[in-house]
């Protein structure tokens, strides 16, 4: 189907891949249990924006650049490391503000938007898993429309994905709203594992 060769395989090696919790899982989880479904589809659309930015780039070839250019990659990765660890510290040090009334002050979606995207967009090894995991699905001889087919695949299911995972986060968040612990416990793990990816990050640029 679209000239994509073992296409079955093909949709679920996307679903594995959206099923591996990363840095934008976390970013979207945390916008949702902090200000609701608008918050957390914001995020989603920071996310998908920096992903297809990365699969266009894989398609036109900048990976070919950064593989040539050791040093801009690294930079992209200490940027994305570096940044990555600053957003899990203010989580972890630094009290959601709150309103008069003592619920937590509402952030725009546009807010999340930006800082989801900008984690997607610090990760720069997901080009190279683009480069990497589209020509196992090219059929011989496949036009440029195939490449385009199989992004679109690519954006849909992590939206569908994303999507359900922002719904079923906000029903758990309504949940812990009756029990501070379980939330703050919740926020702390959040920060914890941000920082976590950022230290890979920082690791694997050794």
């Amino acid at each position: 189907m679209f000239d994509i060769q073992n296409y079955g395989s093909f949709i679920a090696a996307i679903v594995i891949f959206q099923l591996m919790p990363g840095p934008g899982t976390f970013a979207i989880l945390n916008a949702t249990a902090r200000n609701g479904v608008g918050a957390g589809f914001g995020a989603v659309l920071g996310t998908l924006l920096g992903d297809a930015t990365y699969m266009i780039a894989a398609v036109a070839g900048l990976a070919a650049i950064m593989i040539a250019n050791p040093l801009l990659f690294q930079a992209l990765q200490w940027f994305g490391a570096a940044y990555l660890c600053w957003m899990g510290l203010q989580m972890l040090l630094k009290p959601a503000a709150k309103n008069v009334s003592g619920q937590e002050q509402k952030r725009s979606a546009r807010t999340y938007f930006r800082n989801a995207l900008v984690i997607s967009l610090t990760n720069p090894k997901v080009i190279l898993f683009f480069v990497a995991f589209f020509p196992l699905f090219i059929s011989p001889g496949s036009s440029s429309v195939t490449l385009v087919a199989m992004m679109i695949h690519v954006s849909v299911i992590s939206f569908l994905y994303q999507g359900a995972l922002v719904l079923i986060g906000n029903a758990a968040a309504t949940r812990l709203k009756t029990l501070p612990l379980a939330r703050k416990v919740a926020t702390r793990v959040t920060s914890l594992a941000l920082i976590g990816f950022g230290i890979r990050l920082a690791a694997s640029n050794r």
